[in-house]
């Protein structure tokens, strides 16, 4: 049966034939594929479940709620040091894939087992703004509203970005090249 994302798969410069591969094991798991924020996105009943993410030197599952799946195996991977819930799988050829797939599916019917029992992710400690944002949400009422509609992830995406310039200068700057983004409803790294 076609599908609505079989061009981009088909079509792909980057890791072709192991997004290939994944998809096979994915449409297979109770899930429905759609394509958000751009990429391959994996939801059962309506939940995000996974999505796959392609780098320069890798393909990816990421686990929306990964801190909250049991990895038996170990197989999950941080994001970063500023990730605090999305894990994922990490592979840089198809027979990773095919040698992992019971893993990939356990991690999946976990996965949404995690979302069938409704598990929340604990919230974040309270955003600490850059003192420069602040100062810039005190000028502009319609600025902080604009942020503020942010999701949560965002709004932490950028107040990190802000924060690493040791210089005021640097920050103010950074938020100011940001604005239009954040009026726009869109994180850093969104297109």
């Amino acid at each position: 049966m076609a599908c609505e994302l079989d061009p981009d798969f088909e079509t792909a410069e980057k890791w072709r034939d192991e997004a290939i591969a994944l998809r096979e094991i994915l449409l297979t798991c109770d899930l429905t594929e759609e394509q958000k924020w751009n990429k391959p996105c994996y939801s059962n009943n309506g939940e995000n479940i996974a999505i796959i993410q392609r780098f320069s030197d890798k393909l990816a599952l990421m686990f929306f709620k990964g801190v909250l799946l049991d990895d038996p195996d170990g197989l999950l991977k941080s994001q970063g040091p500023n990730s605090r819930s999305a894990l994922r799988l990490e592979f840089t050829n198809v027979n990773e894939i095919t040698s992992a797939e019971n893993s990939i599916r356990t991690l999946i019917n976990e996965a949404i087992r995690v979302e069938k029992a409704g598990l929340k992710v604990e919230k974040p400690d309270e955003l600490e703004l850059p003192e420069e944002l602040a100062f810039a949400f005190d000028d502009d009422p319609d600025f902080r509203e604009a942020f503020e509609k942010l999701t949560p992830g965002r709004q932490r995406g950028y107040c990190l970005h802000f924060s690493e310039p040791k210089k005021s200068e640097t920050r103010i700057a950074r938020i100011e090249k940001h604005r239009d983004r954040i009026f726009a409803g869109k994180g850093m790294h969104d297109r």
